[in-house]
C-alpha cells in the first residue's frame, strides 16, 4: 500500500492491510509530519460502554423473567462487545502530513480515508457523557458537499482534539499550522429558565399535562376505567417526559458565537457538542413562532444547510436542518438571521383584498418581499413561519395557479432552494406573479455572479463587503436558475 495520500481525494479508499512502522500509541496532538498516531487507550471503554450496559440490562431482564441461560453465555455477550471495541482501537490510526488528514481503520476490510485539508468545511468536537467524564472528545471532520462526518477520530483527549482542530483550520486557511484558533465573539446565549419555559409550552409539555389531567378525571369518575387505562397513560407520560428531557439535555447552555470560519454553536448538558456552520453552506433560514410563544415574544431559528443527509451529523440525527436558536427574543433572532443570511431582511407586502376568498383563515398572516439579495415569505396562522432564502442559493422559480386562483386572477410563485425549502409569494395578482417569476430568475443569476468566494465572508460581516480582491463565485456557481414553468394546476 502506498503511503502517499492521493491529492484531491475526499472519498474513502479501500485497501489491503497496512504496512509500515508501529504506530505511536497516544491521544495527543500530531507530532512530526507523517507520524502515525493511535486514538486514546480509553477509547474502547467509551465506544463499548453503552453496548455493554444494554447487554447487561437485557440479561438481567431475561433472568428476572425466569428465562436465564447458562452463565458463560451471559458473560460472553459483554465480552464480545468490549472485545470488538478493543480490536477497532488496535486497527485504527491517523496522521496529519500538512495537506491531508489520513484515517485508517478496519481489520478484515481496511478503510483508508484521505481528507484533503483544502476541502474541509467544518471540524466539530463532540463530547458524549462517558467521554466527557474521562476527559475525552470526538473529532468529526466534514468536507465540502457533505453534511455527515467524512472523518471521525473517537476519541482523543479534549486538549488534543482542540489543538488538532486548530491545526486543521489554520492549514485550511493557508496559515501556519501552529497558528492558534481565531477568537470568537459570543452573539446569543439561551438562559436555562427560558429554555425550560419554551419546552413547557411546546407540544410535549401540554401533552404531558393532558395525560395527568385525564388520569385525574378518570380517578374521580371511574376507578375501573383508570385501572384499565393506567398502563397506556403511564407509557404516554413516559414518552412525553422523555421528549422533554431530550430537548432540555441537548439544548442546555445553547451558545451561538461569531467566528471567521462560520457560526459556532455549543450546547449540551451531559454530553456536549461544539459544531460550526459555514456561512457558504446556508441555503435558507426559517423563523418559527408557535402560538403559545407569541405572547412572550419568543421564536425559534433553523437553518437549512447544503449537502446530503447522513447518520453521522453533529447532532446525531440525519437532518439537513439545524437549530440556530432554540428559543429567543425577536431582536436576538433578527440579529442571528441577518448574520446567517448575510443581509438585512427586505420589506414585505401583502396580497390583494380579494385573496381573502382563497385564504379565508390565513390571509392576515400572509406576506412576502424581496430585494437583490434575499427573498422572504411569511405564512401560517397557528404556527407562523418566516422563510428567508438568499437568491444566490435559488434552485428554481415556479408559477403555480389553481382553479380558484384563476377565477380570482391570483397566482403563487415558489422560489425553491436545496433541502425542500422555499419562499412562497402566495395569492399575488396574476400579472404581478408572472412578472415576479422573471424578475426573481434574473436577480438569482445576478446574485450568483456577485456572490463572495467560499470562505471570503466571515460570520457577521456586512453584506457586500466580503469579496476578497474582487473574487466571485461565478466559476463555481455558474448554473443559472431553472426556467419558470407552470408547474401545478391544483390549488396551491
Amino acid at each position: 500500500m502506498s503511503e502517499e495520500p492521493a491529492q484531491g481525494e475526499g472519498r474513502a479508499v479501500r485497501e489491503g492491510p497496512a504496512v509500515g512502522g508501529t504506530p505511536a500509541v497516544d491521544g495527543g496532538p500530531a507530532g512530526p509530519a507523517r507520524a502515525w498516531h493511535r486514538l486514546h487507550p480509553m477509547s474502547p471503554v467509551v465506544r463499548s460502554g453503552r453496548g455493554v450496559l444494554a447487554v447487561a440490562v437485557a440479561v438481567a431482564i431475561s433472568r428476572s423473567a425466569g428465562n436465564g441461560s447458562h452463565w458463560f453465555i451471559d458473560l460472553a455477550l459483554p465480552v464480545v462487545v468490549a472485545g470488538a471495541a478493543v480490536v477497532s482501537w488496535l486497527v485504527t490510526r491517523w496522521r496529519l502530513d500538512g495537506v491531508t488528514l489520513r484515517i485508517e481503520s478496519g481489520l478484515i476490510r481496511r478503510d483508508s480515508r484521505q481528507l484533503p485539508i483544502a476541502r474541509i468545511q467544518a471540524v466539530d468536537v463532540v463530547r458524549p457523557f462517558l467521554a466527557r467524564a474521562l476527559g475525552l472528545a470526538e473529532l468529526r471532520v466534514r468536507l465540502a458537499g457533505s453534511s455527515h462526518a467524512d472523518g471521525r477520530l473517537a476519541y482523543l483527549t479534549e486538549q488534543a482534539a482542540l489543538e488538532l482542530r486548530a491545526r486543521l483550520l489554520a492549514a485550511h486557511h493557508g496559515l501556519d499550522p501552529a497558528t492558534p484558533e481565531p477568537p470568537e465573539r459570543i452573539a446569543v446565549t439561551v438562559p436555562t429558565g427560558r429554555l425550560l419555559g419554551s419546552v413547557a409550552l411546546a407540544t410535549a409539555g401540554p401533552a404531558a399535562l393532558m395525560v395527568v389531567l385525564a388520569a385525574t378525571v378518570l380517578a374521580f369518575v371511574s376507578a375501573t376505567a383508570l385501572a384499565a387505562l393506567a398502563i397506556s397513560l403511564v407509557w404516554l407520560l413516559i414518552v412525553c417526559l422523555s421528549l422533554v428531557w431530550r430537548r432540555v439535555s441537548t439544548q442546555y447552555g445553547f451558545t451561538v458565537a461569531q467566528s471567521p470560519d462560520g457560526i459556532r454553536i455549543r450546547r449540551g448538558l451531559l454530553g456536549t457538542v461544539a459544531e460550526t456552520i459555514p456561512l457558504q453552506r446556508v441555503q435558507a433560514v426559517r423563523m418559527i413562532e408557535p402560538l403559545l410563544w407569541r405572547p412572550l415574544g419568543w421564536c425559534r431559528l433553523e437553518v437549512d444547510v447544503a449537502g446530503s443527509p447522513g447518520r453521522d451529523s453533529a447532532d446525531g440525527t440525519a437532518r439537513m436542518r439545524k437549530t440556530l436558536l432554540p428559543v429567543g427574543r425577536r431582536d436576538e433572532a433578527g440579529f442571528l438571521l441577518t448574520m446567517a443570511a448575510g443581509a438585512q431582511v427586505p420589506g414585505l407586502t401583502r396580497p390583494p383584498g380579494r385573496a381573502r376568498w382563497k385564504a379565508l383563515l390565513s390571509y392576515h398572516f400572509l406576506a412576502a418581499g424581496h430585494d437583490g439579495r434575499l427573498a422572504v415569505s411569511v405564512t401560517g396562522r397557528v404556527r407562523r413561519l418566516t422563510t428567508v432564502v438568499p437568491l444566490e442559493k435559488a434552485q428554481s422559480v415556479r408559477f403555480v395557479q389553481g382553479p380558484l386562483q384563476r377565477r380570482l386572477a391570483l397566482a403563487t410563485v415558489h422560489l425553491d432552494a436545496a433541502g425542500h425549502v422555499r419562499a412562497e409569494f402566495r395569492e399575488r395578482p396574476q400579472d404581478q406573479a408572472r412578472q415576479l417569476v422573471g424578475e426573481l430568475a434574473a436577480l438569482s443569476r445576478e446574485a450568483r455572479r456577485h456572490a463572495p468566494a467560499p470562505g471570503a465572508r466571515a460570520a457577521g460581516a456586512p453584506a457586500g463587503s466580503a469579496q476578497a480582491g474582487g473574487a466571485t463565485a461565478a466559476g463555481a456557481q455558474a448554473a443559472s436558475v431553472a426556467s419558470p414553468v407552470n408547474a401545478a394546476q391544483s390549488e396551491a
